[in-house]
């Protein structure tokens, strides 16, 4: 959805530079052009175990079905699936085959451009679909994630993956706008692993859009959910979404933890 725009009518979009190609640092909305790069996504998917799938989910045998929000270009999306799955990124086929659990995932982006770099460089076209989506936008997430589920028979998704994106939809839209999203995750997802920036983070982002002769986030002067990030997620999805902390995985090299929930209302094998 090129040019698409969140509640505040500001565009999703990411800036640009011309025939420069895009500025460094200027992605307002965590949608850098070249993410993978400093930050490969072996720095997550190593934290977590062979067989997590089956561990999650011992008896289920239909397909999975998990979303990923804030996919960036795809490169952590197909390295999770490839990971969950125990594929091997020499695997000559194009499909898993006998892989022990199918994964059916969804990945969104706000970043149009990226969204389609990520669909033309996807190894599994039939199993991992991307789709532009400013996932803070009710009106624009409701149909396609519904007619997503739709497809499937199915009212919420099995896992949902949130990885380095918390940081963004907070800058972007306040303490409101995090404790939303966190709530419409956990409401729609049986398992959710996140991945929470630090504040240090917050505080980077902010000095880069300054550099840039930018004017400076909305929220960050006025944001009262701040400092350990990690534990202050944990918190809200703990005490305010009912949802469980199952496992934190550690942290990776630049300090960001992995951590897992799960629905306290919810049957994963339902």
């Amino acid at each position: 959805r090129p040019g698409a725009r969140g509640r505040s009518g500001k565009m999703a979009a990411p800036v640009r530079g011309g025939s420069r190609g895009p500025e460094p640092g200027a992605a307002p909305y965590g949608n850098f052009p070249n993410y993978s790069r400093f930050h490969p996504p072996e720095g997550r998917v190593s934290l977590l175990p062979q067989g997590l799938l089956r561990s999650l989910f011992p008896t289920a045998a239909r397909p999975l079905l998990g979303l990923d929000v804030g996919c960036n270009s795809g490169e952590l999306s197909v390295a999770l699936y490839r990971h969950l799955l125990g594929l091997q990124e020499s695997k000559s086929s194009p499909e898993p085959a006998g892989a022990g659990k199918e994964l059916i995932l969804l990945c969104c982006d706000i970043d149009p451009e990226l969204i389609q770099r990520a669909q033309q460089s996807s190894p599994f076209p039939a199993s991992i679909s991307f789709a532009s989506l400013d996932i803070m936008d009710s009106g624009a997430r409701g149909p396609l994630l519904s007619s997503h589920l739709e497809r499937f028979g199915r009212s919420g998704f099995d896992i949902g993956f949130c990885m380095s994106v918390t940081m963004w939809i907070h800058l972007n839209h306040g303490d409101r706008g995090l404790l939303e999203f966190l709530a419409f995750l956990a409401s729609l997802c049986t398992f959710l692993l996140v991945e929470p920036q630090p504040w240090k983070c917050y505080r980077a982002a902010a000095r880069r859009l300054r550099r840039l002769g930018r004017n400076d986030f909305d929220h960050f002067r006025s944001l009262r959910i701040n400092g350990d990030m990690a534990e202050r997620i944990t918190r809200i999805l703990t005490q305010e979404c009912a949802m469980e902390l199952v496992r934190s995985f550690g942290s990776t090299s630049w300090d960001r933890s992995l951590l897992l929930f799960r629905s306290t209302g919810a049957d994963p094998e339902g």
